[in-house]
């Protein structure tokens, strides 16, 4: 099914249930998730008041939520604790559980250890 830029034009909500825009022409005072985390706030529990669609060749079309801009909370403070997990995490993600060291990178999970533990002595494949 063909996603043309009239039928994502749906401002009424007539056909899709919610108001909906084509791509990039969302109307002003409302935004996305990943925009309204640019200007540091967050949805804050507020509904969905439309959608953006952009058609995609073969597949069905990408969608993105708004929410009001004006509605938007402020985002949360990351705290100490917060803080303190999110590095242990990292930690973890870095260190190799074949030679218990800091790899410096994330260990791809493909090997499941660091490159010079996966291709001993120069084997690379």
């Amino acid at each position: 099914m063909s996603l043309t830029f009239a039928r994502c034009f749906d401002p009424t909500g007539a056909v899709h249930g919610i108001p909906t825009f084509p791509w990039r022409l969302a109307p002003d005072g409302l935004a996305t998730r990943r925009q309204l985390r640019a200007l540091g706030l967050r949805p804050g529990g507020q509904d969905i008041v439309g959608q953006v669609l952009r058609p995609r060749f073969r597949r069905g079309p990408l969608t993105a939520f708004l929410y009001r801009v004006d509605r938007a909370k402020p985002v949360r403070p990351m705290t100490p604790a917060k803080t303190a997990a999110l590095a242990k995490a990292n930690t973890a993600r870095r260190t190799c559980p074949e030679c218990r060291r800091d790899a410096g990178y994330v260990i791809p999970a493909q090997l499941g250890m660091c490159i010079p533990c996966a291709y001993p002595e120069g084997a690379a494949p």
